[in-house]
């Protein structure tokens, strides 16, 4: 087994999503495929390759998700282009309160209640994408758990926004929730790290009631910045997970020192929890150059982190999450890697 194992499903490429909004105007979607290739060539860069990951079990899958929302997944294309005139994509244009309404039998309104903005758009091939992101994630969890001190999971379409029964931010399964699940059939305690630029809005939902996961966000300040509604520091878990989630966002455009420090004391917090594993929610988003510029972290503080995080000691499975498409991803996956390895 090579010191750093890789795993990538090329079938997830199929997921080619077309419709978003941004600012009331209709624009491309910028979950696209050719940011795999982009991390491909930071892997490349390092000697490192990938395995197509084989069809993994659903239990953790199952376990994260709702039926009702497996089922709308699989089946919403199908079903939705039986409309006359329908798009080629599934696009949600009402969004209900679901606390006090009720589930409705209409794809329409299924579509609504499982979608919660227009940056998810189910097409023909997201169902089989989103499942090989899984089977990604799952991969590297299998590696981790045979002995390798961590692996790497190139997933797509990402996952960290995804709840238990709702798409959003360009993501349906929740890969990084889904690998925690996996580990706790191994590991007392697991701890999940996510670093993306935006806060990890579905798994902080997924884990919020629940002390047996850790789960520590390291983000932009929402409220300016996606996901708005939830990410803030008074958020600290509900009944058994009290003081079990942990929000660090940083002010719009800091740098460097500060989010190192957030890491630091992100790993403060890990150690005292004392996981047997560390899922590690894998953004390069933060970066100076991102389009949405939430934060401005340079390339070579992504080696900084990863020497950071290794140091922790923890066998640690990497998920890939956000990162829009740009030169950048490919320099910056190879500084977080190249960190990680020169680390260990």
């Amino acid at each position: 087994m090579s010191a750093l194992p890789c795993f990538y499903a090329p079938e997830t490429k199929a997921h080619d999503p077309r419709f978003w909004i941004l600012r009331g105007v209709p624009a491309p979607n910028k979950e696209l495929p050719e940011r795999a290739d982009r991390l491909l060539a930071g892997l490349a860069r390092l000697g490192l390759t990938t395995e197509n990951p084989h069809e993994a079990d659903r239990e953790a899958m199952r376990a994260i998700h709702t039926p009702e929302y497996l089922d709308f997944l699989e089946n919403c294309w199908e079903q939705w282009q039986s409309f006359p005139g329908a798009g080629a994509e599934v696009v949600a244009n009402l969004h209900p309160q679901k606390a006090t309404q009720t589930y409705p039998e209409s794809i329409v309104g299924r579509a609504g209640w499982h979608m919660a903005d227009t940056a998810c758009p189910v097409g023909r091939d997201t169902w089989q994408a989103a499942l090989r992101g899984v089977d990604t994630a799952l991969a590297a969890v299998g590696a981790v758990t045979d002995g390798a001190r961590a692996a790497y999971a190139l997933c797509r379409p990402p996952g960290h926004h995804a709840d238990a029964d709702t798409a959003a931010g360009h993501c349906f399964l929740n890969n990084s929730a889904i690998a925690a699940q996996a580990l706790r059939g191994r590991h007392e305690r697991v701890a999940i790290l996510d670093i993306d630029v935006h806060h990890g809005n579905g798994t902080q939902e997924i884990f919020y009631e629940r002390a047996d996961v850790l789960t520590v966000s390291i983000h932009a300040s929402p409220e300016a910045f996606y996901p708005f509604y939830v990410g803030y520091a008074h958020e600290t878990g509900r009944g058994a997970g009290e003081g079990f989630n942990l929000n660090l966002p940083l002010p719009q455009g800091q740098g460097d020192e500060d989010w190192l420090a957030a890491i630091a004391a992100a790993l403060e917090r890990i150690g005292e929890f004392d996981p047997g594993a560390l899922v590690l929610a894998l953004g390069l988003d933060a970066h100076e150059n991102d389009p949405l510029r939430g934060l401005s972290v340079t390339t070579g503080c992504f080696g900084r982190a990863a020497g950071l995080i290794a140091a922790a000691g923890l066998p640690t499975v990497m998920v890939q999450e956000g990162g829009y498409l740009s030169d950048d991803l490919t320099h910056n996956i190879h500084a977080f890697l190249g960190g990680w390895i020169a680390a260990v």
